[in-house]
């Protein structure tokens, strides 16, 4: 948590004083999809807001039909609506951080990068390039993906691929990525603008990040949870990672964190939940003793 004294900069609404200490209460802006299910998207990501301790706010990009089976119906939100969202909150409240997940078509891409262009340059970015929805419903029209690395990879703090995504951002099997190993993934990844990149390990064995700056290229291990529930793993993660920068962590140590907390909400997943795989749970409802010790009269 980042501390601050003497001058109040930040709005009175998103601080906490004593006395002349002032405690400035992080600002984190998912720019996602809305999941009907509320297991990923917005959902997801205002749960793992809440987890990391910041203040979430959202800037809706389309609105899906969907439950823990699959996506039935994908409404895209008009750009000037996507662009207006985004200034409301900014122009009130501020951003620290920004976390983007589903984005859909090139027309939602460049009204995301217009609303990037007019927050400070430092503002860290987390870029989830959401791609294809766990039941395989396509969530990025092919042709988004020139303007997704033109128009916001360089703009990125740090971008969170799966180990699909990062060879379908290479050219997949026309550019031969379909061959590379997740380190190699991760530095052409790199190559495409962005400050840093995480390679996530959802989808290889053994389950480990592969994180790269440019300069260091670390692994971060991990272990597969057979018995939890992982629908919204890759939305936590990326909105944990955008917390934790939002909160001062480096790249790296935001990394490390998010990769933590998204191992814990898989593990302590609702399997319980719809007929599909289950939503994680970072908030560990269903640990809660008060909670059932409530619904228990």
């Amino acid at each position: 948590m980042r501390l601050r004294f003497g001058a109040i900069v930040a709005p009175n609404r998103n601080r906490i004083g004593r006395g002349t200490l002032v405690i400035v209460l992080p600002r984190v802006l998912s720019i996602a999809g809305s999941d009907s299910g509320a297991g990923a998207g917005i959902q997801a990501d205002l749960k793992a807001f809440a987890a990391c301790g910041v203040h979430g706010m959202t800037a809706i990009t389309a609105i899906t039909a969907q439950n823990t089976v699959g996506v039935t119906a994908v409404h895209a939100i008009p750009s000037e609506i996507i662009l207006a969202q985004v200034r409301a909150v900014a122009d009130d409240i501020g951003v620290d951080a920004v976390k983007i997940g589903m984005l859909g078509d090139r027309p939602t891409i460049e009204a995301v990068a217009l609303a990037l262009s007019e927050l400070p340059e430092t503002t860290p970015v987390v870029i989830d390039p959401v791609m294809v929805a766990e039941s395989g419903a396509v969530l990025l029209d092919p042709e988004a993906r020139s303007a997704l690395i033109e128009l916001l990879l360089p703009r990125a703090t740090v971008v969170t691929p799966n180990l699909p995504e990062a060879r379908t951002l290479l050219g997949g099997g026309a550019d031969g990525a379909d061959a590379l190993d997740a380190p190699e993934l991760a530095r052409r990844v790199h190559a495409l603008g962005p400050n840093a990149v995480v390679v996530t390990g959802g989808h290889r064995e053994p389950v480990t990040d592969v994180f790269f700056d440019g300069r260091q290229l670390v692994e971060l291990h991990g272990e597969r949870h057979q018995d939890g529930a992982a629908h919204g793993s890759g939305c936590t993660h990326s909105a944990v990672l955008a917390a934790r920068l939002a909160l001062g962590d480096n790249e790296l140590e935001a990394a490390k964190a998010a990769r933590e907390l998204a191992s814990r909400a898989v593990a302590q997943g609702l399997r319980e939940i719809g007929a599909g795989p289950g939503p994680v749970d970072i908030l560990g409802i269903a640990c809660k003793p008060d909670v059932w010790a409530v619904l228990g009269g």
